[in-house]
């Protein structure tokens, strides 16, 4: 059974989702529990990987099933695998995937409003972001990467506030866009690259393993390493590596491509926000990590000034925004573009410290994040307002709940004892070393950085004088018999992610124990091979 692990993450939900297109919509509660019982058993699937994985060992539990195979005449072979796996940066994705889909079900548990096709549509989602974290395929990467979109696209515009057509709308187009990027790199990397394997005839691979390999590209080829094509004042690699950076950019989301992010966390439901901003904007790092920076080490070099201005100035941007919005859900919304930035930070300095810090924030960031859009989501349930001038010393009437917001505002603020800290202090250590060590960042983008923790020290400590201390005040339409504390459900939700915040901040062994090896390997592999194609053109 260990050998089908991962296939049982991913297909486990798709096939309880095809069987409930078969169960009445009136049967509300098997959809509530049916979704319940797959988190709780990918939850045990989990815990068995887990207990299996090696640190050092690289990709495992690999599946590998032929899927395409096409006769292209003088062309060759078209070769398309069902090719899953995960390793250090695999496991932690897939870790909080499931951790957080199963809150965000939790959270769910008061829709009422088509009951059934809220949790198909949950469902599906469910398997498209664990396949996208697995997949060691590029076409069925895209795949589940494109899959993502349809459910959310719904999840928004039916579920989700005045403006969701807008909000979705949006989302959507945006998203597409950045799909059309990949697709255009995964058809000219299909077009360049063999597989090596492959005795005699000649055969087109789309397995990303192999594009790593810059021994794998055909000769004259549009992406050959040795001899790229020149498309204007730059050979067609670094286009390429462009695309698939902008394309993942929109995802992340980098500033200015993070228009579509505030608009559609403030419109969705609580849930789906929670989904959106802890997993969905991880695959646009994740990607960066897998498949843009390995397949393109040089491009990835010769770019790394340019993304890590880009990751300070969405720190910087994502804070001012959020120190002026009035809304709380947008608030969180712009912190998220904000800590985003450290990934983009951590990510170009290229050293072992820098790249286990954009992980570790990926998955510090899908905690926290997810704590604080279910802060926003229990008190718009009972007021239906998330103006923050409109609150005042709710600490006194809901101090459990005042609790958990201080836990998750501290921990978005990366204090010492939080896993933020932990992330962003690897960020920081990565960005200073860097000029030293293969001299690709400046040590200044660092120390301008550091201002986006005192923004982000600046607008939650605001949010929380106005809100929660000071005078018990509410203003607007606001009934004073809707404040209450929490109830056992959002308490439910809300403690195994403030546990895991504070847990991730004091012992952050058990994470980077998955997380060094890979970083190690990734940022060798991209200095030397960046610097051999750089030096071999």
């Amino acid at each position: 059974m260990h050998h089908y692990l991962i296939s049982l993450l991913i297909f486990t939900p798709l096939l309880v989702a095809v069987v409930g297109l078969f169960i009445p919509a009136k049967a509300e509660k098997y959809f509530r529990l049916s979704t319940l019982g797959v988190n709780l058993f990918q939850l045990a699937v989990l815990v068995m990987m887990l207990m299996r994985y090696a640190t050092e060992a690289g990709v495992q539990f690999v599946e590998k099933k032929s899927w395409i195979t096409l006769s292209l005449g003088s062309w060759g072979m078209l070769k398309a695998e069902y090719f899953v796996g995960i390793d250090g940066l695999g496991m932690p994705m897939v870790a909080l995937s499931v951790f957080v889909l199963l809150i965000a079900t939790i959270s769910s548990w008061t829709i009422d409003k088509n009951v059934k096709g809220y949790f198909i549509l949950l469902l599906i989602l469910n398997a498209a972001i664990i396949g996208s974290f697995t997949a060691l395929d590029f076409l069925l990467f895209y795949l589940f990467f494109e899959f993502m979109l349809l459910p959310m696209f719904f999840l928004i515009a039916i579920w989700g506030g005045a403006r969701r057509e807008y909000a979705s709308i949006k989302f959507f187009l945006y998203t597409l866009l950045g799909s059309i990027f990949i697709l255009i790199v995964m058809i000219a990397l299909y077009i360049s690259v063999h597989d090596s394997s492959s005795s005699g005839q000649l055969v087109h691979s789309f397995n990303l393993l192999n594009m790593t390999d810059p021994t794998n590209f055909i000769s004259n080829s549009v992406l050959d390493p040795n001899n790229p094509w020149k498309i204007g004042p730059l050979d067609a690699r670094l286009w390429a590596f462009l695309l698939l950076f902008f394309g993942f950019a929109i995802k992340l989301p980098m500033v200015p491509l993070h228009t579509w992010l505030p608009d559609a966390h403030v419109e969705a439901p609580t849930p789906v926000s929670v989904i959106l901003a802890a997993l969905l904007l991880k695959i646009g790092g994740y990607g960066l990590v897998r498949i843009a920076f390995p397949i393109f080490p040089e491009a990835a070099m010769h770019f790394s000034m340019f993304i890590g201005v880009m990751g300070v100035i969405s720190i910087i941007y994502g804070g001012l925004n959020a120190m002026a919005s009035k809304d709380l859900k947008r608030l969180i919304a712009y912190s998220s573009v904000s800590h985003m930035g450290f990934v983009l930070l951590g990510l170009a300095s290229i050293t072992p410290e820098g790249v286990a810090g954009s992980i570790y924030q990926m998955f510090s960031h899908g905690l926290v994040s997810a704590l604080l859009f279910l802060i926003a989501g229990v008190l718009y349930d009972r007021t239906h307002d998330r103006t923050i001038g409109n609150y005042s010393g709710l600490s006194i009437k809901m101090k459990s709940y005042t609790a958990i917001v201080l836990v998750g505002f501290f921990a978005s603020m990366g204090l010492p004892g939080f896993s933020g800290f932990i992330a962003e202090i690897m960020v920081f250590l990565g960005a200073f070393k860097s000029n030293s060590v293969n001299g690709l960042l400046h040590e200044s983008l660092a120390i301008i950085a550091t201002l986006g923790l005192i923004l982000g020290a600046a607008y939650y400590l605001w949010t929380l004088q106005r809100m929660f201390f000071g005078p018990y005040d509410l203003k607007g339409n606001i009934a004073h018999s809707s404040i209450y504390d929490l109830n056992k459900r959002e308490y439910l939700m809300l403690i195994p992610l403030a546990i895991a915040a504070l847990f991730f901040g004091i012992f952050p062994q058990p994470l980077i124990n998955f997380i060094d090896p890979f970083a190690r390997n990734f940022s060798e592999f991209v200095l030397s091979t960046g610097k051999s194609l750089t030096l071999n053109p």
